[in-house]
């Protein structure tokens, strides 16, 4: 209840601050405004000719035949446009006050009802944590708590916090601006676009300004990322697995506002993981990955151990491990190149 009092506070203080800035200073600051203004035919009443005034000065000056004619009630309208700010606002991360710095993971039960075996969990952007343990045994059902950021009411009982807090429901069950993005082992398209149509369509959504820019960024780091190189003119629906996994992780890591990213045995996407994985915390997110390979579960921070529906240990990888880390790659740099070599053609 306070907290909830408390953003409603916040969220009138800064309606309040807005409401005295001129037209002119928010179309500068918020130039999204300009789609508003044109969807409720202001525009026909020449509002950006009058951008000295404040919003709420220009629906004064509305004449009141005018008011009857465009079907414009001034109190309703002025609340709705305020809200839009706010709402645009999340969807597009301009409050730096709603980033993620952590993820902090408390524990619930097991299969057989037995407590968790850890106090709590703390993750930060730019980490990455793996998580193991035979199949069946919970890994999914861990990524599913994240993704809804459970508060006890999931089978597991566990509750997830953001930042040390609750999250409010607004952010919680939101549908632009989810705090998840999770990457399932299969991604099928069945839109009929292009490589490059799909990129534009997800970076005109968020009002991305440099448009080209961002498409060239997303291809240039998913054919680093594919076992094949591929084309912005190439249909997505003819993508095979690794590519369309490499355009995805490209395109979340530059594009999603999600800071959370959750993806499930990256090892069978037949892309480069570890580079993958590079390009999402260098893009400031924090990364969990349910894995069974054993260079990717030591190439994390640290490993989370499920057994039973549970989560029975939280390990942190060492120095020695990070030492056979050195060996298994360079095995798996030795299997790769002898899977590109067979691909070629080549006789080993």
């Amino acid at each position: 209840m306070i907290t909830q009092q408390h953003n409603s506070a916040e969220k009138l203080g800064k309606n309040l601050h807005l409401a005295h800035k001129s037209i002119a200073v928010l179309l500068q600051e918020y130039p999204f405004i300009e789609d508003f203004f044109t969807e409720n035919r202001l525009t026909e009443l020449h509002i950006l000719d009058q951008k000295q005034l404040t919003f709420e000065a220009f629906l004064r000056n509305i004449p009141q035949d005018q008011c009857e004619e465009y079907a414009i009630d001034p109190e309703a309208l002025s609340n709705s446009f305020f809200e839009y700010i706010l709402q645009m606002e999340q969807f597009l991360n301009y409050d730096d006050t709603q980033t993620v710095k952590s993820l902090t993971i408390l524990p619930g039960t097991n299969k057989s009802g037995e407590a968790e075996s850890f106090h709590d969990l703390v993750l930060y952007t730019s980490q990455i944590i793996s998580i193991v343990g035979p199949t069946g045994s919970g890994k999914s059902r861990l990524l599913a708590d994240i993704e809804w950021t459970a508060q006890r009411d999931t089978p597991t009982n566990r509750t997830i916090l953001i930042n040390g807090e609750v999250p409010d429901k607004a952010i919680r069950f939101s549908i632009n601006n989810k705090l998840v993005a999770q990457l399932s082992q299969n991604m099928n398209f069945v839109m009929d676009l292009s490589v490059r149509e799909f990129i534009e369509l997800h970076a005109e959504s968020r009002l991305i300004e440099e448009k080209e820019a961002a498409v060239q960024r997303i291809i240039e780091a998913a054919n680093k990322l594919a076992g094949e190189q591929f084309r912005l003119d190439t249909p997505i629906t003819a993508l095979s697995g690794g590519q369309s996994r490499a355009l995805m992780i490209s395109d979340t890591a530059i594009l999603s506002s999600s800071p959370i990213v959750l993806i499930d045995e990256i090892e069978n996407a037949g892309i480069d993981r570890k580079k993958a994985l590079q390009l999402l915390v260098s893009n400031e997110k924090i990364v969990l990955m349910a894995t069974h390979d054993p260079a990717l579960a030591l190439y994390a921070d640290k490993r989370i151990v499920i057994k039973n529906g549970g989560i029975a240990a939280v390990i942190e990888t060492s120095e020695h491990e990070k030492a056979l880390l050195a060996e298994l790659e360079a095995m798996d740099e030795k299997i790769q190149t002898m899977r590109a070599r067979l691909r070629a053609g080549e006789r080993l």
